[in-house]
């Protein structure tokens, strides 16, 4: 009866928010399910009641992140309405956005090598790859040699980007002071690929809205 009287008191909700700072201020190795406890003022016996582990408890948070990033993806797609070199330069800079100005929450997502964590958060980096993957596809699909990179590509152009987001990380600089070299990077990623020449050539494919049929 006690346990569930601190479980209503002590919410998921507030978990999640401290050991994000936690998380965040220590790292992920050096805190446990206890002395995430005690730093809140409970015992760990009240993080067990909402989480199984530590991974589980991390995993949360960052599928919370993840699903911001994919939401954020998804709406730039829908207010495009069509795939195109445009959209795609806008997802990219969509992702330096997200990963400059959220700079805790990507290490955990996309930065953090930690065995136990691999279960978990595999499904959300394909996920948001994917939806970045579907773009590129679409706005090479006519290209002279697409087929054979549809699958390659999309996980290079985010490997690039991914250098160009940890290295900002790492040097502690924020969006808007890296904005025009993550600009200059993403053009020069588009004129690699011959894109914009290409783009003046292609039909713009489309959206079908899929939710009103």
């Amino acid at each position: 009866m006690a346990r569930k009287a601190v479980a209503q008191e002590l919410s998921r909700e507030r978990i999640l928010a401290e050991a994000r700072e936690l998380f965040a201020t220590f790292g992920y190795r050096a805190l446990t399910m206890r002395s995430i406890a005690k730093a809140m003022g409970y015992s760990h016996g009240a993080l067990y009641y909402h989480f199984n582990e530590k991974a589980e408890l991390f995993y949360a948070l960052i599928k919370e992140d993840f699903s911001e990033l994919v939401q954020r993806q998804r709406e730039m797609i829908v207010r495009e309405q069509g795939f195109s070199v445009n959209l795609l330069q806008k997802l990219m800079m969509e992702f330096v956005r997200f990963g400059l100005n959220n700079p805790h929450h990507y290490e955990m997502m996309f930065m953090i090598n930690e065995p136990e964590l691999q279960q978990y958060s595999r499904t959300e980096q394909a996920q948001s790859l994917e939806m970045f993957a579907i773009v590129i596809r679409q706005v090479m699909a006519d290209q002279p040699g697409a087929e054979s990179r549809k699958f390659t590509l999309p996980w290079n152009l985010f490997m690039s980007l991914h250098g160009l987001i940890s290295y900002c990380i790492q040097f502690k600089q924020s969006y808007e002071e890296a904005r025009k070299l993550a600009e200059e990077h993403i053009r020069l990623i588009c004129v690699s690929l011959d894109l914009d020449s290409y783009e003046q050539q292609r039909p713009r494919v489309t959206l079908v809205n899929t939710e009103s049929a």
